[in-house]
């Protein structure tokens, strides 16, 4: 089949979303904040790594966060000028949420025509998440696309787990993508995935031994130096408990719910019905236990909202949309410690992200019915095979007129159908 060209319409309508933005961008002298941060590991690496964790950058004194693995190909950003940097990191980012866009629809087993792909992704730019990581120069749209490729290819592809595991050498987040898999049933698939992420803490400690000793032992359990967990920028349960109990550093009020979460989320991806409900309900567990999460890191929304207009759940997905596209944390005043002293009123408005993970994952639950497993479809990945209905036993059905077989689906068609 062949794959229609894009319309004048939404290539145009692409064509002003970027060029508002861009424009946006320059009378606002964005100064793309972390993609400066990545250059600066580049070059640590290209003079020896052994500073790598000890610099701040930008006038937010920013430091590196990453993996050391993250920091090997953070390498060629170093050989550019700031203004080839950014303008890389603008297109790059461009290609990677139309990307994301088109593997959302995979997901939800809705591929989609050319044209729909520009539209979706010159309205998905303007999502808050996907807004503020092109605007910082963020890699999340990066290391969603490698997690959501990996995990919507065929079974039985070859090398299945390998892109995951790299993603979680980049940012660790993802690692929780292999639970994902263990308890899923794909075993072979958690095991390469491991590896893989194994073998990106190789290559760091081999070529920056140092830095690697001084992140995995020491950098890696300061997160205060991340940023503060208390402002609103962070959309996690700690970010929420912090403001709510009005305490920088709410210790066991956020760590004991946030494993609660951890165990219940993973228990309800294991058991949903649809591998595409897993895949989300994954990710939101991920997000939301995480320490920090800042609102960039929820470019999940996008895969989110396909599935539920995929599902038929169009007010839901619209819900969605606007509380993503909203941005009522920025709305708030949180110049220093006034995140800390919100009223009660404007603690939903400070906190939308997690508030809707946690109804995701409230919603998954009130399902209530205990969900097998579908198989997947090899010739569409994010699809589900719908099982064959035997035929009564001592009843059989009449046989057709030959006109009427003749209207009747074939066995390689019907078997592609999706379950909704």
């Amino acid at each position: 089949m062949t794959r229609r060209s894009p319309s004048a319409t939404s290539l145009l309508l692409l064509a002003v979303s970027l060029a508002a933005f861009v424009a946006l961008c320059v009378v606002q002298r964005a100064p793309m904040a972390d993609a400066l941060v990545y250059r600066a590991e580049g070059a640590a690496v290209l003079a020896g790594g052994d500073d790598l964790y000890g610099f701040t950058v930008t006038r937010w004194h920013l430091p590196a966060t990453y993996p050391p693995f993250a920091a090997l190909l953070f390498t060629p950003a170093a050989w550019l000028p700031v203004p080839a940097l950014k303008a890389a990191f603008l297109a790059g980012n461009a290609l990677l949420l139309a990307r994301l866009v088109q593997l959302s629809a995979r997901l939800a087993g809705r591929p989609l025509a050319t044209s729909a792909l520009c539209t979706a992704t010159a309205l998905a730019l303007w999502l808050e998440p996907v807004f503020q990581t092109v605007l910082f120069g963020q890699v999340n749209l990066a290391v969603t696309v490698l997690v959501l490729w990996d995990l919507t290819r065929p079974p039985g592809a070859p090398g299945r787990g390998v892109v995951l595991g790299i993603a979680a050498g980049i940012k660790l987040t993802p690692a929780l993508f292999v639970v994902h898999l263990l308890l899923r049933g794909r075993r072979r698939e958690a095991a390469t995935a491991t590896a893989a992420f194994g073998a990106t803490v190789l290559l760091g400690v081999l070529a920056l031994p140092a830095a690697s000793a001084d992140f995995w032992t020491r950098r890696l359990y300061d997160t205060g130096r991340v940023g503060k967990p208390w402002i609103v920028d962070n959309q996690s349960l700690q970010g929420l408990t912090a403001r709510l109990l009005g305490d920088p550093a709410p210790g066991p009020a956020w760590v004991l719910p946030a494993l609660a979460v951890a165990v219940c989320g993973l228990w309800l991806a294991a058991r949903a019905a649809r591998e595409r409900y897993a895949v989300l309900l994954t990710a939101f567990t991920a997000l939301l236990v995480s320490p920090v999460s800042w609102s960039h890191h929820w470019v999940w929304c996008v895969p989110l909202i396909a599935v539920l207009l995929a599902d038929g759940h169009l007010r839901t997905a619209l819900l969605t949309t606007a509380l993503f596209t909203a941005r009522t944390m920025w709305l708030l005043p949180h110049q220093g410690d006034l995140d800390l002293r919100l009223p009660w009123w404007q603690q939903p408005l400070a906190a939308p992200y997690p508030l809707l993970g946690c109804a995701l994952l409230a919603g998954a639950a009130c399902r209530g019915r205990r969900a097998v497993p579908v198989p997947e479809d090899p010739r569409r990945p994010g699809t589900a095979v719908r099982p064959r209905v035997p035929a009564r036993r001592g009843r059989p059905s009449p046989d057709p007129d030959p006109a009427e077989r003749s209207r009747q689906p074939s066995d390689s068609s019907s078997s592609a159908s999706t379950i909704r």
